[in-house]
């Protein structure tokens, strides 16, 4: 029994590769990791407030091309878009950002994200009242001033703890573009755990990168979760 806990202590939590993986992890991986999130969350957020426009038009030429985009990169696996994106490009020729790979991932988890938020912001630009929006067209608004002064500005508002959720995922989901082989200075931390992992022929590395994702998620899990039962106290009290 206690050999085969010292195996597994040897082969999941070497305290000198461990540590070793981490200093590597936290100075290279984390910002890395951040970055990507950061950048692929800015591009999600655009197309997905753009397609949650698109998918509430009445024009259904608008709005069919909105829907399918959100149900094709919500059905297909996350895995097999940021290959096609991120290796398909540039195959196809349409180099649009050269030879960075690291834009290439950013785009294609943006894009995959884009079709998550853009059902967050349909659902918080849906939930204003109609009758603010019928006030304001009596008031002389056009059609898009009440939409950029009084919907948007509310419905965003009151999607912002799940995005924020989303933002998560989109921390996750950064450990698959390994697959588009980053280089050695835009190794995000999976990659770097990988490597490490193959070189020592030790999983330490890939537990040092599980303890980092959790120091990353479950801070902002609670986090995210505090402020959703803030605003919904907040919500009845007004009413």
């Amino acid at each position: 029994m206690s050999i085969g806990l010292e195996r597994i202590q040897e082969t999941f939590f070497d305290p000198v590769i461990l540590w070793h993986s981490l200093e590597t992890l936290v100075v290279i991986g984390l910002p890395n990791t951040i970055l990507l999130s950061v950048l692929a969350s800015l591009i999600g957020m655009a197309f997905g407030l753009l397609i949650a426009t698109g998918l509430m038009a009445s024009t259904v030429f608008v709005r069919f091309p909105c829907r399918v985009y959100v149900d094709i990169l919500r059905g297909l696996p996350h895995i097999l878009t940021i290959y096609l994106i991120g290796q398909g490009l540039p195959l196809a020729g349409l180099s649009i950002f050269g030879r960075d790979t690291y834009s290439y991932a950013a785009l294609a988890i943006g894009l995959i994200e884009g079709a998550y938020m853009a059902e967050i912001f349909r659902a918080g630009l849906q939930s204003v009242e109609r009758g603010q929006i019928e006030a304001a067209r009596t008031l002389g608004m056009s059609s898009a001033q009440a939409f950029f002064y009084i919907m948007l500005p509310q419905g965003v508002r009151r999607v912002l703890p799940p995005l924020t959720g989303q933002f998560i995922l989109v921390i996750k989901g950064t450990s698959l573009v390994f697959l588009l082989g980053l280089t050695v200075s835009q190794r995000e931390i999976f990659s770097i755990a990988q490597d490490t992992a193959i070189n020592s022929a030790n999983l330490s590395p890939l537990t040092a990168a599980g303890l980092l994702y959790l120091a990353l998620t479950v801070p902002m899990t609670y986090g995210v979760n505090a402020w959703e039962r803030r605003m919904r106290m907040g919500s009845r009290s007004a009413r």
